[in-house]
C-alpha cells in the first residue's frame, strides 16, 4: 500500500492539475483565437466593448455587423474619413452627430498615427488595414509591439489589395471577433451572390475583353495620366476588362504616357471620382461622385474632366465611351457593386438586365444604418 505521504502528494498533484485545467478552460472561454488577414494568430477578448479603427472609412464595414449603432463600441479612429470623403462623412454625421466626438488617433497617413493616444483610449481591439494605406500596417512592427504590450488585440483585414478574395474573409473575421457571426455570414452570402452574377456569365459567355484606360483620382493634379492596376483595377479585371496599364506600371498604380494612350486608343475610358458637389467650384477638374452628388452634377463634371489634354484626344471620349466610378469603392465592403457597374459598361448586351443601383440599395437597406444617397457612377452619355 502507498504511504500516507505519497497519497497526500498524489492528491495535491491531482488537485493542482485540475486547478490548472480549470484556469485554462476559463482562459479559453475569455478569448477567441483567430488568424487574421496577415496570417497572424491573435487572441481577442470574447466580449469586445472598445474598438479602435485604423481607418475611419472602415466604419461601414463595422456597421454591417452592428447596424443600429456602430459607434457604440468605437473609442477611436484615424481622421481620413472626413478629409478624403467629406460628403460620406457628412451623411454619417447627420445620422450620428456624436461621430465628431470620437477621438482621432491620426490624420490621413500611417506616419500620423499616435501610439500614445491610441493606448490611452484603452481599446480591447484594433482593426487595421492589411499593407497599410491611411493607417498602420503589419510592417509597422514597433506600433504593433506597443499596442500588444498594452493589451490591445490587433487584427488586420483587407478590402483594398485583394478585394475579391479578402472582403468575405475580412467580414467573416470581424463577425467572429465581434460576436456577430450571423450578421457577417448574411452579408457574405449576399456579396458572393452578387459577384457570381458577373463571374458566372463571363465564364459561360467568354466575351472578348475590351481595352480600358482607368484614370486614378481624376483632377487630383492637372496632368495626365495617373492609373492603377491594383485597387479599383482589381474590380475592373473581375468585370472582364483588359487594363492597358497592366504590365506597364510597377506596383498597384503609376503613370502612363499620353502619347502611349493616343497610340493605343483604348476602347473605354473610366476615371475615378474624388470630387464632391460642395467643392465642385474649387476643384472643377475633379469628378463629382458620392453621397452629395446628383446625376446632373456627376455627368457635367465628367464632361469637364475629359476635355483635358491627353484625354480629349481619345476615341473613347470622342465617341461617348467615357465613364466614371466613385473612387472609394476601392476600400469599401460594397466593392462588388463596382464590379457589376463595370460589367454593364464593358459588356452591355450580356448584362443588360443587371441593376447595380438596386444591388447597392439592397445592401444599404439590409446592412447600413444610413440610407443610400447620392450618385456613385456616371457616363458621358445617358
Amino acid at each position: 500500500m502507498p504511504s500516507p505521504f505519497r497519497c497526500l502528494r498524489l492528491l495535491l498533484t491531482g488537485a493542482l492539475i485540475s486547478l490548472c485545467a480549470a484556469f485554462a478552460a476559463h482562459a479559453q472561454q475569455g478569448t477567441v483565437t483567430v488568424t487574421d488577414l496577415a496570417g497572424r494568430t491573435v487572441h481577442v477578448p470574447a466580449r469586445v466593448e472598445r474598438i479602435l479603427l485604423g481607418e475611419g472609412r472602415l466604419l461601414p464595414a463595422l456597421a454591417v455587423l452592428d447596424k443600429e449603432n456602430p459607434l457604440r463600441r468605437l473609442v477611436g479612429m484615424m481622421g481620413e474619413f472626413e478629409k478624403l470623403d467629406e460628403a460620406g462623412y457628412a451623411q454619417w454625421k447627420r445620422r450620428f452627430p456624436q461621430i465628431d466626438q470620437v477621438p482621432r488617433v491620426g490624420r490621413t497617413s500611417s506616419g500620423s498615427f499616435s501610439d500614445e493616444q491610441a493606448i490611452a483610449l484603452k481599446p480591447q481591439l484594433a482593426i487595421l488595414g492589411l499593407a497599410g494605406g491611411h493607417g498602420p500596417s503589419e510592417r509597422d512592427r514597433e506600433t504593433l509591439a506597443r499596442l500588444e504590450a498594452a493589451g490591445v488585440a490587433v487584427v488586420f483585414i483587407d478590402l483594398r489589395h485583394e478585394p475579391l478574395a479578402n472582403t468575405p474573409r475580412s467580414m467573416l473575421l470581424l463577425g467572429e471577433v465581434l460576436g456577430k457571426k450571423a450578421e457577417a455570414e448574411a452579408f457574405v452570402k449576399f456579396w458572393r451572390a452578387q459577384l457570381a452574377v458577373v463571374a458566372d456569365r463571363l465564364a459561360q459567355a467568354r466575351p472578348e475583353a475590351p481595352t480600358v484606360f482607368l484614370e486614378n483620382r481624376v483632377g487630383l493634379s492637372e496632368g495626365c495620366c495617373d492609373t492603377m492596376v491594383g485597387l479599383v483595377g482589381k474590380l475592373l479585371d473581375a468585370a472582364g476588362a483588359q487594363n492597358v496599364a497592366r504590365g506597364l506600371v510597377p506596383g498597384e498604380f503609376g503613370t502612363l504616357n499620353p502619347e502611349f494612350l493616343i497610340a493605343r486608343q483604348p476602347r473605354l475610358y473610366i476615371g475615378t471620382g474624388i470630387g464632391t458637389l460642395a467643392t465642385a467650384q474649387q476643384t472643377p477638374l475633379r469628378i463629382v461622385l458620392g453621397a452629395d452628388a446628383t446625376p446632373e452634377a456627376a455627368r457635367a463634371s465628367l464632361a469637364r474632366a475629359v476635355q483635358r489634354r491627353g484625354i480629349a484626344q481619345l476615341q473613347a471620349v470622342k465617341e461617348g465611351r467615357a465613364y466614371a466610378m466613385w473612387h472609394h469603392f476601392y476600400n469599401s465592403p460594397f466593392n462588388v457593386v463596382a464590379v457589376q457597374v463595370f460589367a454593364k459598361w464593358l459588356h452591355p448586351a450580356l448584362f443588360a438586365d443587371l441593376d447595380p443601383r438596386a444591388t447597392l440599395q439592397t445592401m444599404y437597406e439590409r446592412f447600413q444604418p444610413i440610407p443610400l444617397e447620392g450618385v456613385y457612377w456616371t457616363a458621358l452619355k445617358p
